[in-house]
């Protein structure tokens, strides 16, 4: 078993090592398992329980003061599920694989996957405000209301440019550090088969019930015979140019995971102007990871003789 994993792409984070040993026990305990699914949704759920992630437990907090978590999973017989808009789930990945698994569906959200979380035993009801959310949260004043939320977004961390990409966080008022960076990934392979997975607690201070690129097919994650791909960095921006299922096709193409994973954020950051990282694992067994931002952390473990 192969496992591959991301902290997301953004800015340098605070206290990198203390990331990078989480992300390196994801990626092992990931590897320890059997199938490719269990191997990414141990290795996500890892993560998922780490403050230090932007994911479950210390996630994003939207312009209302909640935090919502999105996430998906993905075979390379092309089974799928996604789950979002969840307050209150800190194992997003478990309701996304119960999507994928129980029901005849691919994506479902709100109250409705809460109750569907429920209904399989996935805890629900959990507090994921972490102390740093949690002061940086304190130190803001909210509006409320639709349009005085969108008013006070706009104050401040600006927009985007005339056709609509975003440019970033643009006032003086910046987030957490690790709350820069948005999402968590896992990619595995054990030989046979291929898995891929994506959670994230969305972005910071995005307006109340938006969904970024994570829980949407082809975009935060996508798998397929040929590679397993989970991408991070700009939702809206990713979502457009479908970046996952991008880099799935340039190794259909014939290209190494390596190679599609370069050429796909190069091909991204000429269409949108904006930052974002990707994890790939073909049918080879080949590796890579490509970002145009100022960092991403990634780790990797094996097993089996892999």
């Amino acid at each position: 078993m192969q496992v591959l994993v991301h902290g997301g792409a953004g800015t340098e984070p605070d206290d990198p090592e203390t990331r990078r040993a989480v992300l390196e026990q994801a990626a092992a305990d990931g590897a320890a398992e059997s199938t490719t699914v269990d191997a990414v949704e141990a290795a996500v759920r890892v993560l998922e329980s780490s403050p230090r992630f932007n994911a479950g437990v210390g996630g994003a907090v939207q312009s209302d003061g909640e935090i919502r978590t999105d996430a998906g999973i993905m075979t390379d017989d092309r089974a799928v599920g996604a789950a979002c808009s969840m307050p209150g789930v800190e194992h997003a990945i478990n309701v996304a694989r119960v999507v994928m698994e129980e029901t005849p569906h691919g994506f479902v959200s709100g109250e409705h996957a809460i109750r569907l979380a429920e209904t399989y035993g996935i805890e629900t009801g959990v507090d994921l405000w972490s102390e740093r959310t949690r002061k940086r949260w304190a130190e803001l004043d909210p509006a409320t209301g639709v349009d005085a939320e969108l008013e006070w977004i706009r104050e401040q961390y600006g927009r985007s440019d005339p056709d609509g990409r975003e440019d970033g966080d643009t006032s003086t008022e910046e987030p957490p550090a690790d709350l820069d960076h948005d999402t968590v990934g896992a990619v595995a392979f054990d030989g046979e088969s291929l898995a891929a997975a994506t959670s994230t607690g969305g972005r910071w201070l995005a307006l109340a019930g938006r969904v970024g690129d994570v829980p949407q097919v082809g975009s935060g994650f996508y798998c397929c015979p040929a590679a397993a791909v989970s991408a991070t960095g700009a939702g809206e921006d990713i979502a457009r140019v479908t970046l996952s299922r991008r880099v799935a096709r340039h190794v259909e193409r014939g290209l190494e995971a390596s190679v599609a994973a370069e050429l796909a954020i190069e091909e991204f950051a000429e269409l949108t102007g904006s930052t974002a990282g990707v994890i790939c694992i073909d049918a080879r067994g080949t590796l890579g990871s490509a970002y145009n931002s100022t960092a991403m952390q990634t780790a990797r473990a094996s097993s089996g003789g892999d």
